[in-house]
């Protein structure tokens, strides 16, 4: 059984993980051809529906997704009890929207918001599908289904994309491609499950779903709406341009940490969930999952700290290169993130969403004196913000994960001490190096190069546990 759920385990990661790569590798790639095309201003003003779209969708799937994820036994009459729920919500949530978007327009000035939060916010009305049918893939730990949807959705949407921009769409090709993703994307998740609803409504369902649900509702949303005044206020006193190198900057850092971290959260969190009563498994398992995960970003956000400059200018022109010092700082505070999700997706196995509550009302409380203090003073300044607000959440997160398994925060830092002070030296050999270096493109290709080898070559030579690991789930046999 053991041996079972860890080859199961390995199988969901590897698929999870050539989900995100191939996901986010064509996002990136796409984004580049959208980059050259669009201006600053464009993504700026898709950032706003964007923040809209995050807070309305933490109501519409209720994370009952989670709670039947972590259940025993599910029936049916869960499955349709959540699709109703989120169907109903999602269609109040597209009224609401429909009627205040003027109102968005003429408050930040941009009349073009209007119509563009109308369009881009209908998958309110047909994305409660997909709750039940993420929910039944998940319970399998089969990832290899959704990395097959996910790669012709974003083949497709990119096509839609650039080839929109190319014909002058400006903005609204940011903004139709992401409705046809989500379109296709539930006709093929649809045709690989084939679920509807065969029943109705049970309210013995709903009170399990939501006890567990409400909670994390309240967490999530906490989090939505502190991210979402930034984007907010830089686009009202600064400027959607301004706006736009910076999410610009923050998506780039966001590629090899939250996708990465995300590819093992989807997956440990039902795996998890199932040890969940076993104290010992389930705190091996942990560790191994937490270093793991820092042994795998700590040097790809290092690599990318140090080569953004010419990263940002090769690929997306020198029009973007006022967002590579924001880059470089975001970069030191995602880093963490890992650390960070890992903890609260040990809450989340364990049923505690009470817990992961209260530590996102005291972790917010944190970042938004944080915010108040930093934003006014410019985005540097409030970028470096960031950088403390991660490393205080970290302190926040480890406290009831010592509390639940004696695993708090000095143990989990010397845990990922190594990988962090070996990346650091990475770090400071590519820059050396770079400063020699006069072409762009070789920056690029020798640091990459020469940074990884003396990576792993150095994890090799001390034999670092995780290096095994890492070999270990991307060998294809049992």
């Amino acid at each position: 059984m053991a041996e079972s759920l860890k080859y199961k385990t390995k199988v969901g990661l590897l698929w999870s993980f050539f989900n995100q790569f191939a996901n986010y590798g064509m996002q990136f790639v796409i984004g580049i051809f959208m980059a050259r095309l669009l201006s600053p201003s464009d993504y700026g003003l898709t950032a706003l529906p964007a923040v809209l779209f995050s807070i309305a969708g933490v109501f519409i799937e209720g994370h009952f997704g989670d709670a039947l994820v972590r259940k025993t036994e599910v029936k049916e009459l869960d499955l349709s009890t959540a699709f109703l729920y989120s169907q109903i919500v999602g269609i109040f949530f597209y009224i609401i929207i429909f009627f205040a978007s003027p109102f968005l327009a003429d408050y930040y000035e941009a009349p073009v918001l209007s119509p563009m939060i109308r369009v881009t916010s209908l998958p309110f009305l047909y994305g409660a599908l997909n709750v039940p049918m993420t929910v039944i893939l998940r319970r399998r730990l089969d990832f290899k289904t959704p990395f097959k949807v996910s790669v012709v959705c974003r083949i497709v949407s990119g096509i839609v994309g650039i080839s929109l921009a190319f014909t002058g769409f400006g903005v609204w090709a940011l903004a139709l491609s992401s409705l046809a993703s989500s379109i296709l994307e539930l006709i093929l998740t649809w045709i690989f499950v084939r679920w509807v609803p065969k029943t109705g409504w049970s309210k013995d369902s709903f009170s399990y779903l939501w006890n567990y649900g409400n909670k994390m509702i309240a967490s999530v949303l906490i989090d939505r709406v502190y991210t979402s005044i930034s984007p907010a206020f830089i686009m009202k006193y600064y400027s959607a341009a301004a706006l736009g190198v910076y999410n610009r900057a923050f998506a780039y850092a966001s590629l090899p940490s939250m996708q990465l971290t995300s590819t093992i959260q989807t997956v440990s969190f039902p795996v998890l969930s199932k040890m969940k009563d076993d104290h010992e498994n389930l705190k091996y398992e942990y560790r191994r999952m937490l270093r793991l995960s820092a042994f795998v970003v700590f040097p790809l956000m290092t690599i990318l700290c140090v080569l953004s400059r010419p990263l940002i200018v090769t690929m997306i022109t020198a029009k973007w290169e006022p967002c590579v010092p924001y880059l470089q700082i975001l970069c030191l505070s995602l880093m963490w993130f890992p650390i960070n999700a890992l903890n609260l997706n040990l809450l989340r196995a364990k049923g505690r969403s009470d817990l992961f509550l209260r530590l996102e009302l005291i972790k917010k409380a944190l970042g938004v004196v944080i915010l108040i203090l930093t934003l006014p003073k410019g985005l540097i300044v409030f970028c470096w913000g960031s950088v403390l607000s991660s490393i205080l959440s970290i302190v926040v997160n480890t406290y009831y994960t010592n509390k639940l398994m004696n695993y708090g925060f000095l143990r989990q830092m010397l845990d990922v001490l190594p990988m962090f002070l070996l990346s650091l030296v990475m770090g400071l050999i590519i820059y050396f190096m770079n400063s020699f270096i006069p072409s762009l493109w070789l920056k690029i290709i020798c640091g990459g190069i020469v940074g990884l080898s003396f990576y792993v070559l150095i994890a090799k030579l001390f034999r670092f546990p995780e290096l095994d690991d890492a070999i270990y789930m991307v060998k294809l046999k049992k």
